[in-house]
């Protein structure tokens, strides 16, 4: 049966949150060109948290949609001869933009991979930008954040889940650790 702890509670979260939308605003000068992108599921959760902190600050909102990897994936064909392919929503053009691709949990990169490949396929933004909530290591390809949230290192027998309360009722990150 595995074990786990809590690496973040519901406070950590919104003030982790928090400060990558700020980070987000002050890389980018602000919020005029910005569009935020969450992957399917929990990235899109985040990504709209985020714009929240953004209007708050700003008092302006930032266009937000939902990236589906399911299609990109390089091992769709471990996934099953019926994949569950959920939905991608871009709030308009990506031309002149600069695409935030938001996620929960950077593992080996290939996610990414696949959502550098399905935004590319929708248009050409004037820069791509990563945002993840948690960063924990192993990477298999030459990706890197551009704002963590929180560098957890975790072992190869060790899981991070991100629980967030429009998904599982409570926010939190988790450590799970095998038997």
């Amino acid at each position: 049966m595995p074990s786990s702890s809590v690496l973040l509670d519901e406070r950590a979260v919104a003030r982790t949150i928090s400060r990558m939308a700020d980070e987000i605003l002050e890389r980018n000068d602000g919020p005029d060109r910005l569009m935020l992108v969450g992957i399917q599921r929990r990235g899109v959760q985040i990504a709209d948290r985020i714009a929240d902190v953004i209007k708050e600050r700003e008092g302006q909102d930032v266009p937000r949609g939902a990236l589906d990897i399911t299609l990109y994936r390089d091992d769709l064909q471990t996934v099953g001869p019926r994949p569950v392919v959920g939905q991608t929503h871009l709030p308009g053009a990506l031309e002149d933009k600069v695409v935030v691709i938001v996620d929960d949990v950077l593992f080996t990169g290939r996610t990414i991979r696949a959502g550098l490949d399905a935004i590319t396929e929708l248009g050409r933004p004037r820069a791509i930008q990563l945002a993840v909530l948690v960063d924990r290591g192993h990477r298999q390809l030459p990706i890197r954040p551009d704002y963590v949230g929180k560098n957890l290192p975790t072992s190869l027998t060790e899981r991070i889940s991100v629980r967030l309360a429009e998904v599982d009722g409570e926010d939190g990150v988790l450590l799970e650790e095998s038997a």
